[in-house]
């Protein structure tokens, strides 16, 4: 009898956040008294049933060791980022081909999003437990989309059934999630999420899980004032 597949968490953190226009990685910008890595952290370190955490950081971060959580009760591990997220979430798979098998399961989530729901993670985790390649949280569209020219100016607005907003984590298992993000970069593809990679080696098998729009991407600074709203409305007893 096989043991049940473990959950590892890997998060590509080497990017530097240009349009937050700011001096350092927008990952270790200030939230509610800590940096928007160490909220990431907390959410899947405290998390019974993940097995521990890969973490992709520059070669040159001058800010990583001031982030290291205060509690090390399960592995936090460091691995080399790369030039796109796609090269960071490939070099931290690499470095857990020891630790885990093809059929255990990976989480990725981005940096500089510290908002998710406990609720969403659990969802996203028992939904594809028996899934053979996983998934991701998403949201239906609700705004209008226009798609534009280089000028600026409207072509169409594409119908919106069917359209939906891409979150983290992304949930695939180790094996396949390795095998397409290998098989991307080494077609000269660079894929935006881990979904397209599997995507293009799966079609059709990549399921979506509905989330929450809470679960925000820290893009422009006025999301750190809506993602400190957020979290002081949880810290009051309202989720």
């Amino acid at each position: 009898m096989q043991p049940e597949p473990r959950f590892w968490v890997v998060i590509p953190a080497a990017g530097v956040g240009m349009r937050m226009g700011g001096a350092i990685p927008k990952q270790y910008l200030a939230l509610a008294g800590r940096t928007l890595i160490e909220h990431v952290l907390d959410i899947f370190l405290l998390h019974p049933r993940i097995a521990g955490v890969t973490v992709a950081v520059a070669a040159d971060d001058p800010c990583w060791q001031r982030c290291l959580p205060r509690s090390r009760d399960k592995p936090l591990r460091i691995a080399a980022g790369g030039a796109q997220r796609a090269h960071s979430v490939l070099n931290a798979l690499h470095s857990l081909r020891d630790e885990l098998q093809p059929r255990d399961w990976v989480l990725v989530h981005d940096a500089v999003r510290p908002c998710l729901h406990r609720s969403d993670l659990e969802r996203l985790m028992q939904t594809l437990m028996d899934d053979p390649v996983g998934g991701i949280l998403a949201a239906p569209l609700v705004d209008t989309v226009k798609r534009v020219d280089a000028e600026g100016r409207v072509l169409e607005t594409p119908s919106r059934p069917g359209l939906w907003r891409a979150f983290t984590p992304q949930m695939f298992r180790y094996g396949p999630l390795t095998a397409a993000l290998q098989a991307a970069l080494q077609s000269g593809r660079l894929p935006t999420d881990e979904a397209e990679a599997v995507e293009a080696e799966r079609k059709g098998e990549v399921r979506v899980v509905e989330g929450r729009n809470d679960n925000i991407k820290i893009t422009h600074p006025e999301d750190i004032i809506l993602a400190e709203a957020i979290l002081a409305r949880r810290a009051g007893g309202n989720t």
